[in-house]
């Protein structure tokens, strides 16, 4: 979904995956996932959607926050990939994320970026050697391969590699396994997931760089559209959401559709769509209570960089939370936060534990601080987690 990470110098294996408890957590799912998708809710401000726990699935504040797979379950397979998207749903995940792009013949196909180079063995592959090249995205010179420059059936030569071997080392051991992924495979795939598992599994894609695509003939939202009414997914029932951070893409799909919207927001700077256009609103607009009341004209949810939540200090640990999720409630819009990983480097000082920036730190209390702060929903490399730390909360609320 989110900017990359910088990738650090050192490894270390990986700690064992806690899939007995989450299984425990997925079982409860099943008990509340149904019935959480027919919540009552408000409808949007230009009557195409609603919010709330109808139109989200299972996300009510303070009892059922949702948990977004992020590109899967990257924390423990290569992302975008089947069994990284089958191992979040099985970890207990509500939603897998596709971050869509397209390819030369206007297919939407799974990457974190169109530029590949460091997600497949593109560079590996000889035949491709010559499609390397430079481009500008977004106002940066990329260098590298692009999903742009190749056709489906080019894409679909290619395999997945880990975009973070420095990092999760084990992950690299399922490189070169798993083929790319078009958005309706995905969409089946949760279908097939969800008869398997008894419980709704959503589907939560973004639209990545879509000035740009725009721009150069292959624009995102059209084949996204055909896509969601072709597979009778065009309803208010929260089975999928969409998202993106520029608000022009969100307001084009909104204007045809009648699914869940998420406006994303980054910590600085301005959406591209407002870059290019030389006017709209700068991501700190968004996030005061007149921003947040003009988002809620398009879309039902925001999801904020999870330091604009609870900020971190100049020391390194967490600070007191912002006004922005009690702003968003007020506004009647709901909030999820990105991203959330097991890995000290991605933790609050505080929370580390040693000095490996590889290894696990205290990822629950991070979780816990957060839905103390009222997000509706945490956006997961590592489902599992999130789903702990989610039962734990409920278990709290209970007592």
């Amino acid at each position: 979904m989110h900017p990359s990470t910088p990738r650090p110098r050192t490894t270390r294996p990986p700690r064992p995956l806690l899939a007995f408890a989450a299984a425990l957590a997925a079982a409860a799912l099943l008990l509340s996932g149904l019935a959480a998708l027919t919540r009552p809710a408000a409808a949007r401000a230009d009557g195409t959607g609603t919010t709330g726990g109808g139109t989200a699935g299972p996300g009510m504040v303070g009892e059922h926050p949702t948990v977004f797979g992020h590109r899967g379950a990257a924390g423990y397979r290569p992302e975008h990939t089947s069994a990284s998207y089958e191992l979040a749903v099985r970890m207990g995940a509500d939603y897998i994320e596709p971050d869509l792009v397209p390819t030369k013949d206007g297919h939407l196909v799974a990457r974190h970026e169109n530029e590949i180079g460091g997600t497949t063995d593109v560079a590996r592959r000889a035949e491709f050697a010559d499609r390397r090249t430079t481009k500008t995205i977004d106002g940066r010179k990329v260098t590298g391969w692009f999903t742009e420059d190749f056709t489906l059936a080019e894409l679909k030569t290619l395999r997945a590699v880990e975009r973070l071997p420095e990092v999760r080392q084990h992950n690299t051991l399922y490189d070169g396994r798993y083929p790319l992924m078009t958005l309706q495979e995905i969409i089946d795939l949760a279908g097939r997931l969800g008869r398997e598992h008894k419980r709704p599994v959503g589907v939560f894609p973004e639209t990545k760089h879509p000035t740009y695509f725009r721009s150069i003939g292959l624009p995102l939202e059209e084949p996204l559209i055909r896509t969601v009414k072709r597979n009778g997914l065009d309803r208010p029932d929260g089975r999928l959401v969409v998202q993106s951070f520029e608000p022009t893409s969100l307001r084009r799909l909104t204007r045809e559709l009648r699914v869940t919207a998420l406006q994303a927001i980054s910590t600085s700077g301005a959406p591209y769509d407002t870059v290019a256009a030389g006017h709209g609103p700068t991501f700190a607009d968004m996030t005061t209570p007149a921003g947040l009341k003009e988002i809620r004209t398009y879309a039902d949810w925001i999801g904020p960089d999870k330091q604009l939540v609870i900020p971190v200090r100049e020391d390194g640990s967490l600070g007191a939370p912002t006004p922005l999720a009690r702003d968003a409630h007020a506004a009647g819009l709901r909030i999820s936060a990105y991203t959330f990983r097991n890995e000290n480097q991605f933790l609050p000082a505080g929370l580390r534990t040693g000095t490996d920036p590889d290894a696990y730190g205290r990822a629950f209390e991070e979780y816990a601080a957060y839905f103390r702060a009222g997000l509706d929903a945490v956006v997961s490399d590592n489902p599992d987690t999130a789903v702990i730390a989610r039962e734990a909360l409920r278990e709290r609320t209970a007592s």
